[in-house]
């Protein structure tokens, strides 16, 4: 099968490129519903709560005030096509555990967004160094298609993981699946192993 936004791999890329994968310069758009409005993000929050010592809620104003990092890394799409040297810019995710503190317990981090979406990775996949919560791609604020005004980036999964238009992040005990996972996608979603699809 060939699509249309699909690009020759280069030889000193094609170790870079997942099986089943096709190289794309364009970022297609994939979402379910419709896209969220704000206009006005005054009345916006985030919130980080559940198994930890310290939850807070933050205003759009007091989350721009956070660390921020840059992060360029490639991503991966279900759907088959993947984007290299793609450029983040954000708060890293470790900073938002190390304010919370999450109990001893916790194995799990749930990103909840609008209408309900949640989506779930392993404490060790969020603790990466290149997993943020990014407001910026390529230098430019997210457009509405692509998760404005924040979203995850969650390195190492299919990008189904790294949710968008994001409100909270809840640290968990216990793995709960997300909206796709309860669709019929892989809890994993390793693109090297080709998780794309629960056995279930």
């Amino acid at each position: 099968m060939t699509f249309p936004w699909q690009k020759r791999v280069p030889d000193e890329l094609k170790d870079r490129i997942p099986p089943g994968q096709v190289l794309t310069d364009k970022f297609p758009v994939l979402h379910f519903g419709r896209l969220p409005e704000y206009p006005d993000l005054g009345d916006w929050d985030f919130r980080v709560f559940g198994e930890v010592e310290t939850p807070f809620t933050l205003s759009w104003a007091e989350f721009r005030q956070l660390p921020v990092t840059t992060r360029t890394l490639d991503i991966h799409c279900v759907t088959r096509w993947s984007k290299l040297d793609t450029a983040w810019e954000g708060v890293p995710f470790s900073h938002i555990a190390e304010v919370a503190q999450p109990r001893p317990a916790v194995r799990f981090v749930i990103f909840h967004a609008e209408g309900g979406y949640t989506s779930n990775v392993p404490l060790t996949t969020a603790m990466q160094p290149a997993c943020l919560l990014a407001w910026s791609y390529d230098g430019q604020p997210l457009t509405a298609e692509h998760g404005y005004p924040l979203r995850a980036i969650v390195p190492g999964t299919y990008f189904w993981k790294s949710a968008k238009w994001l409100r909270g992040i809840e640290f968990s005990t216990e793995d709960r699946l997300g909206f796709w996972e309860r669709n019929g996608y892989n809890n994993n979603a390793d693109p090297w192993k080709e998780e794309r699809y629960s056995d279930g």
